[in-house]
């Protein structure tokens, strides 16, 4: 895959994520056409791309879904690569609505590699640290085992259908050579996303803004690593400038490692805040008696930076300050 002077689709364009790297690509002197339903999306993330460049030719927005297959194989044809971010997103959305999440996922993302194997467009699958499930085998690796709840606890819901994400496009490759490469997201944080479902550090920076408690659910012991959206878009586009990318699965993340309680004490300092720090019992924050956490979410990027020599640069201090300004 390559940048520059290129078509790219992607599907959940107008997300968090999904709008920086849209701007990059742009920037870098691609086309790129937007594909959301806006159901987790908004437009708002992708108002000046359309109001600047579409004139041009150099943007296009569609709402519409990915579920919609004659949509998406217009789109398609017209891409040379599709990156396909769009998925329900967030454990409150998984916890609620389970049967949406399980067909949003591999419907999607089904319809997308069998349209990108009809005309045989290069692929990038995101999919999510979720799925090493509950394995204690940190620092996770590409190629390590994977440890998934039982299917009675929805929780796991999310991690198993992107985790059959992954084995239908590492199928297309297999089988007839489709160009796919699958990218595992760890905690993705920065300026537009939103904690409406469920995103821990906007959530935290929102409250302690506010001078309201800070709720952290469990005993805040459970540790994530956190990367800057910025990084994160700088890690994809090395990948797609990679010629041996496909066929492969990359770990994407920082390895700057820490508790959600010592997280929330870190926003409380970095904003100045009166925010009273509250533990929430899982039973009371979900609904759920027997939800499940994942106590560590540790990633190995050895993989990535042995390809492409990326590593994120931003430290999670700059991270509060920029979803911080971003309120």
């Amino acid at each position: 895959m390559t940048t520059g002077s290129r078509t790219f689709l992607l599907t959940g364009g107008a997300g968090f994520i999904g709008s920086h790297l849209a701007e990059r690509l742009i920037a870098d002197g691609n086309r790129v056409i937007v594909l959301d339903d806006l159901s987790t999306g908004s437009y708002a993330n992708i108002e000046s791309l359309d109001r600047g460049h579409a004139p041009s030719g150099r943007f296009k927005f569609i709402c519409d879904t990915v579920l919609h297959e004659r949509v998406v194989e217009e789109v398609v044809r017209e891409a040379d690569t599709i990156c396909h971010l769009a998925s329900a997103v967030g454990v409150n959305l998984i916890m609620n609505q389970p049967v949406r999440t399980i067909e949003t996922i591999f419907g999607g993302t089904d319809t997308i590699l069998r349209c990108a194997a009809r005309y045989r467009r290069r692929t990038m699958i995101f999919s999510t640290s979720e799925v090493y499930g509950k394995s204690a085998d940190v620092p996770f690796r590409e190629d390590g085992d994977r440890l998934e709840g039982p299917t009675t606890k929805h929780r796991w819901a999310y991690a198993c259908a992107k985790a059959l994400d992954e084995f239908l496009a590492l199928a297309h490759w297999k089988q007839s050579r489709l160009p796919v490469v699958v990218v595992r997201l760890f905690n993705t944080v920065g300026p537009r996303q939103t904690g409406q479902y469920g995103m821990v550090l906007p959530n935290f920076v929102k409250s302690a803004l506010a001078n309201e408690p800070i709720r952290v659910f469990g005993d805040g012991r459970q540790t994530r690593c956190f990367c800057h959206v910025l990084d994160v878009v700088d890690a994809l586009v090395g990948l797609m400038e990679s010629a041996e990318t496909s066929g492969e699965v990359f770990n994407i993340g920082s390895s700057e490692e820490i508790s959600i309680g010592d997280l929330a004490r870190e926003v409380v300092r970095l904003t100045g805040s009166r925010s009273e720090i509250v533990l929430v019992p899982y039973a009371e924050a979900y609904g759920d008696d027997g939800f499940e956490d994942m106590q560590r979410r540790l990633p190995s990027v050895e993989k990535i930076a042995k390809l492409t020599g990326w590593k994120p640069s931003r430290s999670l201090e700059r991270i509060v300050q920029d979803v911080r300004e971003s309120f």
